[in-house]
């Protein structure tokens, strides 16, 4: 009898879930950050998806949110034409960023010491946590609403994707563009893996993986429906997708081969990542859920446990492992 994926629902958002990160591994585990349309983003415990927190302040729908890997900051980008940094331990505001449109992608550097933003407005600002009444800097250059920006290669360079159909790699020095990759289809979803200098970028129905120093590509998959986002697991072993068919797929990162999928949402999944072990990943979806699934089914790990057949008390019963299935936040 096969291993059946129960996923965990983390409910309490009231619209659409557009973004959602994870930070490090902390000594207290690791977290779980959403943006969602209700502009009410929220943090969880990583491994069980419980409720921590929800952070107020926000007068539109929130498009991004990200945390620092030690879990002690957070930052969002709104359609309020603000990103707030927050103190992610007692909920404050600690910051609010003016800009001119909306907001969209909000990065803290490794040292959490300076934030990057991106948005409607087509520029990208880098703003000084430590002088916040200084004047970010402002990079410009794409031609439409920027949708994702990141640092990489070490907070040297930033990583970015916009609705003019091109990512670009800038340096953050001379703050010229480096590389610029273009696309037949306006990019949905980019991730930047340190280790290994991997970029994950979904457009149209297509999966691809470039070397993010050079932007060379080093592979491709087509996915059976459009794709709004895709996560490298970690280790490289698998990559999983989510889009418009409302489901999840996972992948061989190796040979390609679709090893899964999954059905679980009641609407297209906006955001995939996996967590910092790799142990799970998250989807958040248009049904206003986030939903955390097994890497590998059946491993006991956070609230799933493993039951094997012979410690089960009733010989009918039809679940080969027990799973609180629904978390109630």
């Amino acid at each position: 009898m096969a291993m059946r994926q129960t996923p965990l629902t983390c409910s309490g958002h009231t619209r659409p879930v557009v973004d959602l990160a994870f930070s490090g591994i902390t000594p207290y585990g690791y977290f779980l950050i959403s943006a969602c349309k209700d502009g009410k983003p929220m943090l969880r415990q990583g491994d069980t998806g419980d409720w921590i927190g929800t952070f107020l302040g926000h007068k539109g729908a929130v498009w991004g949110a990200t945390l620092n890997k030690e879990a002690t900051k957070a930052a969002t980008a709104a359609a309020d034409f603000t990103a707030k940094v927050w103190d992610a331990v007692t909920g404050d505001e600690i910051l609010s960023l003016a800009h001119k449109h909306i907001v969209k992608s909000v990065n803290f550097t490794q040292d959490s010491n300076y934030l990057l933003t991106g948005g409607h407005d087509k520029v990208l600002r880098i703003y000084d946590l430590s002088k916040p009444e200084a004047e970010p800097q402002e990079i410009s250059g794409h031609t439409s609403a920027i949708k994702k920006a990141l640092w990489c290669n070490n907070d040297k360079q930033i990583l970015t994707a916009a609705d003019d159909k091109t990512v670009r790699l800038w340096d953050r020095s001379s703050m010229e563009v480096l590389k610029t990759l273009s696309f037949d289809a306006s990019v949905s979803s980019m991730e930047y893996i340190p280790d290994g200098e991997v970029l994950v970028i979904s457009y149209g129905k297509t999966v691809a993986f470039y070397n993010a120093l050079s932007l060379e590509l080093i592979k491709m998959v087509d996915a059976p429906a459009s794709v709004h986002s895709a996560s490298l697991h970690p280790e490289k072993d698998f990559f999983v997708v989510g889009g418009d068919d409302f489901k999840l797929y996972k992948y061989d990162y190796s040979t390609k081969e679709e090893l899964e999928s999954y059905k679980g949402h009641f609407g297209p999944v906006h955001c995939v990542r996996f967590s910092p072990d790799g142990e799970l990943y998250a989807s958040g979806s248009e049904d206003g859920t986030l939903r955390l699934w097994q890497t590998a089914v059946g491993k006991t790990y956070g609230l799933w446990k493993c039951v094997l057949p012979e410690e089960l008390v009733s010989e009918n019963s039809d679940a080969l492992y027990s799973t609180a299935p629904e978390i109630k936040a």
